[in-house]
């Protein structure tokens, strides 16, 4: 009967180094794990470094275009004012700017009849037809009140024109601009500044307008550092920018209604 033989001295060894080996390398791998997990911690710091840099870059782009399109938008209604103020004395025609607040729009229209405005008009329409259904209701109501015969109102109907066309080159509403709204509008036949429905601003044959302040903003910004405020002079159809809203004043006497008074800001 054979005896086994035990492992010589160099097996021994080789199977100790062994061991001894996959300790090492059960050691070097937990180290290299490590490292791996410290390089993505890095990796999500410098992620989110770069996303708060683009988040400020694109926060304040975007106010830089939020005020460029205002600005855009002031230049494009002070141009409707001085097409129309233009544009009555070249038909002998009445003309009317059209403002639409709930769908932040405007537009050119035109009467064939002559046209006198009621002052403290609470209607908005300034004595002529109504056209939104708000508007129909409201003259219903006065006649209901108010029984005997009725001059003919006048009828406007649009018109497009040179000098005052929309960002498209489309026909039809000009819109404000994306973003932007008409904050609030009086002319001076209104009995309070609007701020919906449509507001409406009066041009006549010989060269005269009404008095009117027209407030544009942003929409998401209910601020009055961010507020343009455009004035309209009566008999000269000035425009006057201003930052800030500016309500509309009556004057009280004729130097307060004198267009010769320099205020600045005149466009």
């Amino acid at each position: 009967m054979r005896t086994p033989r035990r492992p010589g001295v160099a097996a021994r060894a080789r199977v100790a180094g062994g061991r001894r080996g996959g300790h090492r390398g059960s050691r070097g791998g937990a180290r290299d794990r490590a490292a791996e997990r410290g390089l993505t911690l890095l990796e999500i710091m410098i992620v989110m470094l770069l996303m708060g840099l683009m988040m400020g870059v694109m926060i304040f782009g975007t106010g830089q275009l939020t005020a460029s399109r205002l600005k855009r938008a002031t230049t494009m209604v002070a141009g409707a004012v001085r097409v129309g103020f233009t544009r009555a004395t070249a038909t002998s025609k009445s003309q009317r700017l059209v403002f639409d607040l709930d769908e932040q729009k405007l537009w050119l229209e035109e009467s064939e009849l002559p046209m006198l405005v009621q002052s403290k008009d609470t209607i908005a329409t300034g004595g002529a037809a109504a056209v939104t259904e708000a508007e129909r209701a409201a003259f219903q109501e006065n006649d209901r009140i108010l029984k005997g015969p009725r001059a003919p109102k006048p009828t406007y109907h649009a018109v497009e024109t040179l000098g005052f066309s929309n960002n498209t080159g489309a026909r039809g509403p000009h819109e404000l601009g994306r973003g932007l709204r008409f904050r609030e509008i009086q002319m001076e036949h209104d009995d309070r500044p609007r701020t919906t429905g449509r507001a409406y601003l009066y041009f006549w044959p010989g060269g005269q307008t009404e008095r009117a302040s027209i407030e544009l903003a942003p929409i998401a910004s209910s601020s009055d550092d961010d507020t343009l405020t455009l004035s309209v002079a009566p008999l000269t159809g000035k425009i006057s920018i201003k930052n800030g809203p500016v309500p509309l004043v009556i004057p009280v006497d004729d130097q307060g209604a004198s267009d010769r008074v320099d205020r600045g800001g005149a466009f």
